[in-house]
């Protein structure tokens, strides 16, 4: 009995000591760990503080190179700042052009072409084209001011500051035709084709799909004395202030006299473009006179 009692006694010493030994074997494992990755901290930092030390050296290299490229060269302080200022002044040059790029290619894709074309038999616009947007024209501007007259709304601006200019020289004139769409067109020639005839009506009036008032950007003016009928329209001041005025604020006479597409039409404006309108009015141009290609360079500028 004695000795079973013993056997148990050691066994319980034996496990006592086995778990001391598991004990402490884990303190010195952790312990171990601990300084691992303490060596990694310090040697990360060593490397840190290394580069850094390296970087402080090249710069404190670039700063002697300049003060003895200076020194050498018997540059003064106001100099250097000088030479730094240009060279500034030089990469603003730059960044700006890269700026005026980016502005050209966001004009280019989001400038409607066919604002552009030339159409009057020769491009064609489809039923379904419409300006992305239309203001209407304030009444006391128009011929008739219970009859809503629409233009594109990039250029209502130049069209209000047009009759606004007119007003204050004293000039009788009035919008009589805007934006007219693919159907009102149709329907507008349809009935002159009724009154005078396929042969007349097609002088003086496009089909529809090659109206200039479909693009939303053209106009027909008149005043009191003139009214619906035009006639005489090129004998009154109204015409003549156009004649001087109308390409200032960029619209052009679409039919002069002798155009190969319809007969005079000194009330048919249509714009096109401060800087295209300033061009052909000093080169003495009708829209007409000018290709496509060259046309189409003036699309950036358009509403500038």
């Amino acid at each position: 009995m004695k000795k079973f009692i013993s056997k148990i006694r050691l066994k319980k010493i034996d496990n006592t000591i086995s778990i001391v030994t598991i004990f402490f074997t884990l303190i010195v494992a952790f312990i171990i760990i601990q300084q691992v990755m303490l060596f990694n901290q310090i040697k990360e930092t060593e490397e840190r503080i290394a580069s850094t030390y390296k970087e402080l050296n090249n710069k404190f290299s670039e700063i002697e190179t300049v003060l003895l490229s200076t020194q050498e060269k018997n540059t003064t302080f106001e100099e250097v700042l000088e030479e730094a200022q240009k060279e500034a002044d030089k990469l603003k040059r730059q960044f700006d052009r890269v700026n005026d790029n980016v502005d050209d290619l966001e004009k280019i894709t989001t400038t409607d072409p066919e604002l552009l074309k030339k159409y009057s038999k020769i491009s064609f616009l489809n039923d379904n084209y419409v300006p992305e947007d239309l203001d209407t024209i304030p009444s006391k501007y128009t011929y008739d001011p219970n009859r809503k007259y629409e233009i594109h709304d990039q250029v209502s601006p130049y069209l209000e500051d047009l009759l606004e200019e007119a007003e204050d020289d004293g000039i009788d004139i009035k919008v009589i035709s805007a934006f007219r769409s693919f159907g009102e067109q149709a329907q507008l020639k349809g009935a002159y084709t009724i009154t005078y005839g396929a042969g007349t009506a097609n002088q003086f009036s496009a089909d529809q799909g090659y109206s200039e008032h479909q693009l939303g950007t053209t106009v027909d003016f008149t005043n009191a004395t003139v009214g619906a009928t035009f006639s005489g329209f090129a004998q009154t001041e109204t015409y003549e202030w156009l004649l001087n005025n109308a390409h200032r604020f960029g619209f052009v006479l679409s039919y002069p006299e002798n155009n190969q597409y319809y007969e005079f039409e000194p009330w048919h404006w249509r714009f096109v473009g401060e800087d295209l309108a300033d061009d052909l009015y000093d080169d003495n141009k009708n829209l007409y006179d000018l290709t496509q290609r060259e046309i189409d360079e003036y699309i950036i500028k358009l509403f500038d």
